[in-house]
């Protein structure tokens, strides 16, 4: 073990997760691509878990970053009114609400995905006078208690400490041979003795991209839309992970024409991975009064910035159109290059630039993680005992550096020898 690593080992907590699978120490990222101290290289198939659609430090971004830097611009802004915070919403309405007919207000929690979370949780509940919400099994929502609540991972849940109260979870379609999901919510909710009662909000992920890129056709979307308007149930759809441009439109649920009540976004909202969340929310459920939801860092001035320019980046290189090209190079290699070498219980899935491998188990997972890093390709696992391999690129990754990624997945599973 070198000696920068035993600082990390003696010091930070054993909390600490993907330095555990990928141990280098990184020292340079650009592109596709991070370098370690060392000098090696390695292909980013992670993506900061979703928050570098546009890549490491893209020079569109970077260049204005620095100069509103150079140019002592406000940094720490709480919620005043800003020339950055203007310039974002400005952006925002003009390149993609007004475009996609979206009537949205705009929410500023703290600059994480989960705070989004929290704040549409506190917002329907205080807007209906309802407590419990329902989310779905396989839902990763965050790692506070209120978002935590809506996870269903075991191991996340069993950090909290304390009972994760006033969340019921609905068993997604087929979780048993031929289940209807809507039906059953129907059914619980009209039977006078289902023990259920109506809940303020119903939260779902369009994909479930750490419960395993699980992806829900968009029939069902348009089924779960119908449901909450006929029930009187807010629809939040948690756009944190696969937004962005991720499925192939800029928001996911664009596929199934439908509109949510909320929809919350982080990670790659930042453009360049500086931390921003926003709640876009319907005007009628703005029920909030001033100051009622609070945080010191809602008012993250330089990921404004970098926020206005990640849309523009993203109108401006028709990112929507790229990831569905690079969609078809990806799935047509998972069918033709990486299907033969798996077995009768395992296989792929996934939408756009967000895809999985379903292996038969997670100890094989890992091992074909592990081989992947030691080729040179830094990616991630997911799903039921994190038995799926999370393919994640960047949305602007060049097509032969994808497929380059691609073959160290192939050579790995090769490596196994199985």
């Amino acid at each position: 073990m070198r000696e920068e690593t035993q600082l990390f080992e003696k010091y930070e907590s054993n909390v600490r997760s993907y330095c555990r699978k990928w141990p280098s120490i990184m020292n340079k990222s650009k592109g596709s691509f991070y370098y370690d101290v060392d000098g090696n290289k390695y292909i980013d198939f992670f993506n900061g878990a979703g928050a570098l659609n546009y890549g490491h430090n893209p020079d569109y971004i970077k260049n204005e970053l620095i100069k509103y830097l150079e140019n002592d611009g406000i940094i720490h802004g709480l919620d005043m009114y800003s020339k950055a915070k203007y310039d974002f919403i400005k952006t925002l309405e003009e390149k993609l609400l007004i475009p996609k007919k979206l009537d949205y207000k705009v929410l500023f929690p703290g600059p994480t995905g989960t705070n989004s979370v929290e704040a549409a949780l506190k917002l329907a509940r205080k807007a209906k006078k309802r407590n419990t919400i329902w989310a779905f099994t396989g839902a990763f929502h965050g790692m506070t208690l209120g978002a935590l609540a809506l996870t269903t991972e075991a191991h996340a849940r069993g950090g909290a400490g304390v009972a994760l109260n006033d969340v019921v979870h609905i068993p997604t379609p087929n979780y048993v041979d031929g289940f209807d999901s809507i039906k059953y919510m129907e059914t619980i909710l009209n039977d006078d003795h289902s023990g259920f009662e109506r809940p303020a909000a119903l939260i779902m992920e369009t994909v479930q991209c750490e419960g395993g890129i699980v992806v829900f056709d968009a029939d069902f979307l348009k089924r779960v839309r119908e449901f909450c308007t006929k029930e009187d149930i807010i629809l939040i759809i948690d756009d944190i992970q696969a937004g962005c441009s991720r499925t192939g439109t800029f928001f996911s649920f664009e596929r199934a024409g439908i509109i949510p009540d909320m929809v919350c976004m982080s990670k790659s909202i930042g453009g360049y991975g500086l931390p921003l969340a926003i709640l876009l929310l319907k005007s009628e459920l703005d029920v909030f009064t001033p100051g009622e939801h609070n945080g010191t860092f809602r008012g993250n001035q330089l990921a404004f910035v970098s926020a206005k320019l990640g849309i523009e980046y993203n109108i401006n290189n028709e990112v929507d159109k790229q990831v569905k090209e690079k969609e078809q190079i990806v799935k047509n290699y998972l069918e033709n290059e990486i299907k033969p070498l798996l077995k009768d219980n395992e296989e792929f899935h996934g939408i756009g630039l967000a895809w999985g491998i379903q292996f038969e188990s997670g100890k094989k997972a890992r091992m074909v993680l592990d081989k992947c890093y030691e080729y040179g390709l830094i990616i991630e696992l997911a799903g039921r005992d994190d038995s799926v391999l999370k393919i994640f690129p960047s949305l602007v990754i060049d097509e032969n550096t994808l497929l380059e990624g691609l073959s160290i997945i192939k050579k790995a599973i090769e490596s196994l020898g199985e």
